[in-house]
């Protein structure tokens, strides 16, 4: 599908929506664009759409369609390349822990952290897939 420009929407499953909002929008920033306790949080990052279900929920919807994951999950941030060591020392200054860092072929290196239930975040320059 040509047509497509970008992924809008990443999906977490959480089970602990309020912790959710402390960690995403309290210490990343991250504007709220619907909270409904105990079904989900929608967050607004950048230019896509974060959002949070809570697996037990979700996974019992017939529309939309029943969705839910179980597990550490995945999914990256893009910064500017100018961003990318500000938004690694605020991570820092936050508490924080950073996991790891790779480099990747362009030379460009990205870091990992984790949120308040264990998923696997990624903050990654502009470019590093290009």
């Amino acid at each position: 599908m040509k047509e497509v420009t970008k992924i809008k929407e990443t999906c977490l499953y959480l089970n602990d929506l309020e912790g959710a909002k402390h960690f995403y929008s309290e210490k990343l920033g991250f504007e709220v664009i619907s909270y409904v306790p105990g079904r989900h949080i929608f967050f607004r990052a950048g230019a896509s759409v974060l959002l949070c279900f809570n697996p037990a929920d979700s996974r019992a919807k017939v529309s939309p369609p029943a969705h839910f994951a179980e597990g550490n999950q995945h999914f990256a941030f893009e910064v500017h390349p100018q961003d990318y060591l500000p938004s690694k020392e605020r991570i820092k200054k936050l508490g924080i822990t950073i996991i790891d860092t790779l480099v990747w072929k362009s030379g460009q290196e990205s870091f990992y952290f984790n949120d308040h239930e264990g998923n696997v975040l990624e903050i990654v320059p502009l470019g590093v897939w290009e």
